[in-house]
């Protein structure tokens, strides 16, 4: 069993930045991918990024691409998106994820799973 745990989020205003973490415990493994989900209110989850276990291959969603950045510590267990010039569109609870499907993308292709941490950007 894998525990994940998010923390960082908050309230910001529209343009500024929030960095939100992701600390794996229990039966972890580094070969799992990691990835970052949201869901805003009313919306189904989606996917926000994804590392696979060296970091050798990243992937973002198009309305986040190149302002997030998402990153992995396999000494410290830790998951990171860093994340800049917010929009208020970009409001959601963000998920920490983690699974053995080294390219997953989905919902259901991830097994772990965190209890989310609020993102709320002001216009």
């Amino acid at each position: 069993q894998v525990q994940l745990e998010e923390s960082g989020g908050g309230l910001v205003q529209t343009g500024g930045s929030l960095t939100l973490s992701c600390a794996a415990s229990g039966r972890t493994s580094s070969t799992y991918a990691m990835a970052w989900f949201r869901q805003a209110p009313g919306k189904e989850r989606e996917s926000v990024a994804r590392i696979t276990w060296n970091a050798g291959n990243i992937r973002y969603v198009d309305s986040v691409q190149g302002r997030f950045t998402i990153s992995r510590d396999n000494v410290k267990k830790t998951v990171t998106l860093q994340m800049n010039s917010l929009k208020p569109e970009d409001t959601a609870v963000y998920y920490c994820a983690a699974g053995l499907n080294p390219y997953g993308w989905t919902t259901d292709e991830y097994r772990y799973w965190g209890q989310g941490t609020q993102v709320t950007v002001s216009s």
